[in-house]
């Protein structure tokens, strides 16, 4: 597993704006029915990483306006509750990250929410570049920190190590402290 410094991995160097895959309609990746983009590359390397392969910032296919279109379309479908971003690492990811999010929102406003998982835990992330903040204040739930195969709990609420919380990140940024999702179950 590998510790960035602050602002040391910028996502214009590494991105190559590629899709690992999207996943329409599941239920997984969050709460309720999601829509879930899986962005390519990340750079944690954590030790029994579920989507090794997205790791690399060359698999995939390129992140394209139809496939946008696509994802609006299925966005549109009322039993949806939001959109998931996923990797990879999605703020290795931010040029393609921020044009669906910001797209979605252009659309729905925020009657769809956002959700996202992240390598990085939220005090990392509080002194990172300005297009990772400007993702980070468009999301509303964060899954931050590495997955630390030491700590793995399968029977964890969106969680694969018991290190990683599940955040509010907008009551978060709002009070400058982690506030925890209000519907993560007490000891999962």
């Amino acid at each position: 597993m590998r510790d960035p410094k602050p602002k040391e991995w910028q996502s214009k160097d590494l991105t190559k704006n590629k899709v690992a895959d999207y996943k329409a309609f599941n239920f997984v990746d969050g709460e309720g029915v999601r829509c879930s983009l899986y962005l390519s590359g990340c750079l944690f390397a954590c030790e029994g990483c579920y989507n090794k392969v997205a790791q690399s910032f060359n698999y995939g296919y390129e992140y394209t306006e139809a496939l946008e279109n696509q994802i609006i379309a299925d966005l549109s479908q009322p039993y949806v509750q939001g959109l998931t971003l996923l990797g990879g690492e999605p703020f290795l990811n931010t040029e393609v990250a921020l044009k669906i999010v910001n797209r979605m929102r252009a659309e729905f406003g925020n009657t769809k929410d956002i959700w996202s998982w992240t390598g990085y835990t939220w005090d990392e992330m509080m002194l990172e570049t300005e297009d990772k903040l400007a993702l980070l204040n468009k999301i509303d739930i964060l899954v931050d920190g590495r997955f630390e195969l030491s700590k793995k709990d399968l029977t964890l609420q969106f969680r694969g190590s018991s290190n990683q919380r599940i955040i509010d990140v907008q009551k978060s940024l709002a009070e400058n402290r982690v506030i925890l999702w209000g519907k993560m179950i007490e000891g999962n």
